[in-house]
């Protein structure tokens, strides 16, 4: 599995994380975004996907506090200082992360 967060413009990839799902990596991804915005000092950053179940999933986890994976729970972890100010769904074209990784394989 691998994924990609774009910050700032500038793309930033994981890779080798292991074998999952497009959830997973999605979910993967929302982490990264998070612990990427934390260690830059962002506030209020608005997160996007091309996921919808992972967008449904955190906003659902955001706004109850309640985990339905794993991944939720990890997410639920990393908020609890420090809120998202947004999570959307994005289609897949419009997703940075998503074409930035289509061009690194070359498609």
């Amino acid at each position: 599995m691998e994924a990609a967060v774009v910050v700032r413009g500038q793309a930033q990839f994981f890779d080798d994380l292991g074998t999952g799902s497009n959830t997973d990596a999605e979910w993967l991804a929302l982490l990264f975004a998070i612990k990427l915005a934390q260690e830059l000092g962002e506030r209020n950053v608005e997160f996007v996907g091309d996921s919808l179940d992972v967008t449904r999933q955190a906003n659902f986890a955001a706004s109850t506090g309640q985990a339905r994976s794993d991944h939720a729970a990890a997410f639920l972890s990393l908020i609890e200082q420090y809120r998202p100010g947004r999570i959307r769904w994005i289609k897949r074209e419009q997703n940075l992360a998503g074409i930035a990784l289509d061009a690194r394989r070359g498609w």
